[in-house]
């Protein structure tokens, strides 16, 4: 007991260690990621109209005679906490380890994702709690309608400013998941000349993705194809 304490304590065990915050990092950026990709799919029934995306979203909130959802809730919100967590404390750790000038003759080797790494972290941070305000709890909604989900998501993407705000977030996730996913395989050893250009492209063809997927609905209430 007094083992696993001191391992987890934070004085110089596992959540102390550089090597311990990159797999809490890692761990819950692919929670997150999971999430994200479940996400996206699951939204997509809204093309399929107001039927299956309300049929969708009832099965959400009545899985598990309704724990289903709190369960996935709170994990997902133990992962956010995590992860920024991490992020935070790996970011003042490099500060403290690498002089001003060493960080800028660096700068040159890293890429633009991992640069913004913080700065799309905290749009994105902003935009669940907004997100969450707008589609699950309706506060800055324009017009929220209570157990009808696909009314809501039409609606509150009709108002130009939160689609608008909706594509800029995903753009930032997009970057956080390239850099994310490329990170996650280097915490585990993958990093090699070898296998590089896969990395770069399986992280790629994710972010795309994704990306494309998200900022598709928004853009298809707009245009009227979702009505």
């Amino acid at each position: 007991m007094a083992a696993a304490e001191h391992y987890l304590d934070g004085k110089g065990g596992f959540l102390a260690s550089s090597i311990g915050k990159k797999i809490v990092m890692a761990v819950t950026g692919t929670i997150l990621f999971l999430f994200v990709t479940v996400h996206m799919l699951g939204n997509m029934q809204a093309y399929l109209g107001p039927h299956a995306f309300n049929a969708y979203a009832e099965l959400l909130h009545t899985s598990l005679h309704g724990a289903g959802i709190w369960i996935f809730r709170s994990v997902l919100l133990v992962a956010v906490l995590l992860h920024a967590w991490a992020a935070l404390s790996l970011t003042l750790d490099n500060m403290k380890a690498r002089p001003k000038g060493y960080r800028e003759q660096q700068l040159w080797s890293a890429t633009w994702a991992s640069r913004t790494m913080r700065y799309s972290g905290v749009v994105l941070a902003l935009f669940i709690i907004y997100h969450l305000l707008h589609l699950t709890t309706g506060q800055v909604h324009p017009s929220f309608q209570p157990g009808n989900a696909y009314a809501n998501f039409v609606n509150g993407f009709s108002q130009v400013g939160a689609s608008l705000f909706y594509i800029v977030a995903q753009l930032c996730l997009g970057l956080h998941l390239w850099h994310g996913i490329w990170s996650f395989t280097q915490t585990f050893g993958w990093a090699h000349p070898r296998y590089n250009k896969l990395r770069r492209t399986v992280a790629t063809v994710f972010a795309v993705a994704i990306v494309l997927g998200n900022i598709s609905f928004p853009i298809a209430v707009l245009c009227g194809v979702i009505r």
